[in-house]
């Protein structure tokens, strides 16, 4: 199964691609997209959309993996922004009918590092450690995008159901 891992953002945004077999998963590319964040809100949105459906159309993958919105109390505005970043990324896979699956940031750092709430440079060393690559990935994004995906596909192995995400 090819599996599209994203961590959401408005100035970047992590992919990472990863063929999962039950044997060893693996890495098929990485990278960010990064939008001008000088640029209005609705001209990023048409920027992500676009880099999206490219990333989409050139890996064509079987599940599109996202990380849940996450609201902290004390920044609102933050989740609000996010959405916007979230609802492009749904859209996207929609309209290409790629099945979207969302996790929470919390069961993806538990699944990868073993630890719910590890650090970015822990899932940085986990992700480079997993595929013995040189350097940890960067920037952080990257290795989060991949630790989604790789989430995603450890749930379908195991029998756990993620869930769609609201709405598709």
């Amino acid at each position: 199964m090819r599996i599209l891992g994203i961590d959401p953002g408005l100035k970047i945004t992590g992919w990472g691609v990863v063929d999962f077999q039950a044997a060893r998963p693996a890495l098929v590319a990485g990278g960010v997209i990064r939008l001008d964040c000088r640029a209005a809100l609705g001209q990023r949105l048409a920027e992500l959309d676009g880099e999206l459906a490219s990333l989409l159309e050139e890996f064509k993958p079987q599940v599109c993996a996202v990380e849940q919105l996450y609201a902290h109390y004390r920044h609102p505005r933050t989740a609000i922004l996010m959405g916007h970043a979230r609802g492009v990324i749904l859209l996207c896979a929609q309209r290409r009918g790629i099945e979207v699956r969302q996790f929470a940031a919390n069961r993806v750092k538990q699944s990868v590092t073993g630890h719910g709430h590890a650090g970015k440079s822990q899932m940085q060393r986990a992700i480079q450690a997993l595929w013995n690559l040189e350097s940890p990935p960067e920037p952080p994004d990257v290795a989060d995008a991949l630790a989604i995906a790789l989430c995603c596909g450890r749930a379908a192995l195991g029998g756990i159901r993620a869930p769609r995400a609201p709405g598709v």
